[in-house]
């Protein structure tokens, strides 16, 4: 994969800032949040899923951090200016930095691990629904296949992830006295 600079250079900048690399809904906190949840999960089925998944968006991180760096890389001074990419240029030059889009670093506030399977599940599962608009959205403004082909891998990755952690949440489910699943944290209360 090698994305090139679109012939906007106001599209180049503007597609590498939306790039889910750091932001609320990006590939680093989903990474860490999976990664993290793993302990905590009362099946093994589950500490593999997050493991397996956690890995992958590593992987997705990878990908997205290279796309970012093609559409910027060879960028003019004077394009630099006028598309508004000064202010990340002057702290990190064409170096990929884990950043939203609106502007502000990554943190690990961006995520929960409450160690509840059930509440993290759900996490999961709105975390992978949220990726998956922001690749939808990011579809919808790029022209560049190079840019488009691995964004729609990306988004497929996304549905799939959505799909084992709803399974992963019905295991959940079915190890628990259906009526009172919600009242307490089968990681925690036995």
């Amino acid at each position: 994969m090698t994305a090139k600079p679109p012939t906007s250079t106001y599209f180049s900048v503007r597609i590498s800032n939306i790039l889910p690399y750091g932001g609320p809904d990006g590939e680093l906190g989903a990474s860490l949040r999976y990664l993290s949840q793993r302990f905590a999960m009362p099946l093994p089925e589950l500490k593999g899923t997050l493991t397996d998944i956690g890995t992958e968006e590593l992987n997705h991180l990878e990908m997205i951090g290279a796309i970012v760096y093609q559409l910027t890389k060879d960028l003019t001074e004077d394009e630099i200016k006028e598309q508004g990419f000064g202010d990340y240029f002057v702290d990190h030059t064409t170096g990929v930095y884990p950043i939203a889009a609106s502007g502000v670093p990554f943190s690990a506030d961006i995520f929960q691990c409450t160690g509840d399977a059930i509440a993290d599940m759900h996490e999961d599962l709105a975390a992978e629904q949220k990726a998956r608009l922001t690749y939808d959205n990011i579809l919808r403004l790029a022209d560049d296949p190079d840019v488009r082909d691995p964004i729609k891998f990306l988004r497929e990755r996304e549905v799939v992830h959505y799909q084992r952690f709803g399974e992963g949440l019905r295991l959940i489910q079915d190890m628990l006295d259906s009526k009172n699943f919600y009242a307490f944290n089968p990681s925690f209360d036995k």
